[in-house]
């Protein structure tokens, strides 16, 4: 059985996620200071521990201080897709392309998106675009192989 929610991790995640998550407990007014960097870390370090749910809240924070960041919006669908928020998770990858239309994972995420609200051409294509950048990616690779309807 195949896991859809295949989302590579970042390179940084051998990162000590116990101190990183230790952090993620600050009362509401430390986190009112915090900087769109220091709360992508944050939620970061809330995905690496499989807290998606608590990461998208955080991550949206970050998003409201620096709209349009490309990291940011990576790690915002991130957190929507592994928590279940399908549609809004299309949406994050739908800035971040419009912001960076090269980047491939953008495209994989969007596509991951596409299959799961039941949008298969659509999520093919931008599959198909996300191993087209890519093609070294296995997890690409696996997740268009898996949207691709078998020839009969």
């Amino acid at each position: 059985m195949h896991d859809d929610r295949d989302v590579p991790r970042d390179a940084d995640a051998a990162e000590d996620d116990a101190a990183s998550a230790g952090n993620a407990g600050e009362t509401a007014d430390a986190g009112d200071r915090e900087s769109a960097y220091e709360l992508l870390r944050r939620g970061e370090a809330f995905l690496r521990t499989r807290h998606h749910a608590q990461a998208a809240v955080v991550l949206e924070r970050a998003n409201r201080l620096e709209p349009g960041k490309g990291s940011i919006l990576e790690a915002l669908g991130r957190a929507r897709f592994n928590a279940g928020q399908h549609e809004a998770a299309r949406e994050a990858f739908e800035v971040l392309l419009e912001a960076d239309p090269a980047s491939a994972y953008g495209h994989f995420g969007l596509g991951q998106c596409l299959r799961k609200l039941g949008r298969h051409r659509e999520a093919l294509t931008h599959l198909r675009l996300a191993v087209a950048m890519d093609p070294r990616s296995d997890v690409f690779r696996g997740a268009l192989a898996r949207a691709t309807p078998p020839r009969g």
